[in-house]
């Protein structure tokens, strides 16, 4: 791709142009040939393996020599186990039931009109993320399932083996018989082609989904001429009741942490009913340490368990993605939804209680994309909802909310069927 001036501009019109005719031809696809093309990709991804791995070890090597944090390594490495995760998730996509054409309504009006909702591809999908490879293959299988067009805008420091993830789709579209304008893929650094995408490509786009962190979803959603779906950090929370198990306590909470500290999920605040810190405290704070999490505590948590360093408010708004935990002690459900309305994201958040009344008054209070009871915020995933893949977490309330995953890439329109009706 020419990376320069007025070349990058012409190159990139001409991806608005070339999408929106994929997304005809996907548009007027079967759901079998699109099953087809993505199950391709799954076995092309596993057969450019080695070209893959290779891929990414470059863009290793060179993000170290960036100097680019460990978090964001973390997230950007792939090993074989990685990969064939991608692979199986791009599969599981292919299972799922096809969206495109499913009928959400259908009624009749006293005239005879027969009126339905369906559902329908939204069109063109443009998707601008950072480091994580597995999105590529996410966001093509999806976008394909869903009948949309894709344009992938990955992050430089990615660009290698995104570049070769993108390979496997076109193979995958090339043996459904599918055009390669269908998902395409940005393949130059040049941070100006972010911005062209921003200005819509001539209203060729028709939604942006924007996968990072806070400087570059505030960029996108300050910049779009197009709609887009906003996916925020994960400033996510677990609370333990006074009413919450210790054991299950425990578990759950050194899972939310530390299972991934990289993941949009990982819990980044741990708050503790006052009325029973003194019991839950010491011993969940204490296996966290010993697990090498560094805490950060308000004053009351520092009074019952003083191995850690002192929060400031900054703490109560930083995704860490790191083995860093902010703790504060708070006055039953009503101080847990306060503090998550001041200082939560809408993204997922988790009561640990054996109270039904506890927990029923903690789902309807926290008003988030994800709300669990007893269960890890490391849940908050598209794959386990049964989605298949997600091409992230919506954060908006509006067109979608919470895992992004095929069905909520569509739209509706009303098809309504007369035998000869005219309005008097």
């Amino acid at each position: 791709m020419d990376d320069g001036g007025a070349g990058l501009a012409g190159t990139m019109q001409a991806m608005g142009s070339a999408a929106r005719a994929g997304a005809r031809a996907l548009r007027l696809s079967t759901p079998a040939m699109r099953t087809a093309a993505i199950r391709a990709m799954a076995q092309a991804i596993r057969r450019r393996g080695a070209s893959i791995l290779a891929a990414n070890a470059s863009d290793l090597s060179r993000a170290g020599a960036n100097g680019l944090t460990a978090p964001m390594v973390e997230r950007l490495m792939l090993d074989d186990k990685r990969l064939e995760g991608v692979a199986a998730g791009v599969e599981a996509v292919a299972a799922i039931n096809d969206p495109v054409g499913t009928e959400i309504a259908r009624w009749t009006r006293p005239n005879g009109l027969d009126i339905a909702r369906v559902r329908t591809p939204i069109g063109v999908i443009a998707v601008i993320y950072e480091s994580r490879p597995n999105v590529t293959a996410d966001a093509a299988a999806l976008t394909i399932r869903s009948g949309n067009a894709a344009i992938l805008r990955g992050g430089s420091e990615c660009i290698e083996t995104n570049l070769a993830l993108h390979q496997a789709v076109l193979e995958g579209l090339e043996a459904a018989g599918l055009p390669a304008d269908c998902v395409q893929m940005v393949a130059t650094p040049d941070r100006a082609a972010v911005g062209m995408i921003l200005g819509g490509l001539d209203r060729n786009i028709d939604l942006i989904i924007p996968r990072g962190g806070k400087s570059l979803v505030a960029r996108v959603q300050a910049e779009a001429r197009a709609p887009v779906l906003g996916h925020l950090e994960g400033l996510n929370h677990v609370y333990l009741d006074k009413g919450a198990d210790l054991e299950k306590a425990l578990s759950i909470v050194i899972n939310a942490k530390l299972r991934r500290v990289s993941v949009c999920g990982a819990a980044e605040t741990l708050l503790v009913d006052r009325a029973a810190a003194s019991h839950l405290l010491p011993a969940v704070a204490q296996a966290l340490v010993d697990a090498g999490c560094e805490l950060r505590g308000d004053g009351a948590a520092r009074a019952i368990f003083p191995d850690m360093s002192g929060a400031n408010e900054a703490d109560w708004t930083t995704e860490y993605l790191d083995a860093v935990l902010a703790v504060a002690l708070v006055d039953g459900v009503e101080g847990a939804a306060a503090h998550i309305a001041a200082y939560g994201s809408g993204h997922t958040d988790a009561i640990v209680t054996e109270d039904e009344a506890a927990a029923e008054a903690f789902v309807t209070a926290v008003d988030s994309a994800i709300v669990l009871v007893n269960a890890s915020t490391q849940f908050a995933d598209g794959g386990e909802f049964g989605f298949g893949a997600e091409i992230g977490i919506a954060t908006d309330k509006l067109h979608a909310r919470g895992p992004v995953g095929a069905e909520q890439l569509t739209t509706f329109k009303y098809v309504v069927r007369g035998s000869g009706q005219i309005r008097p």
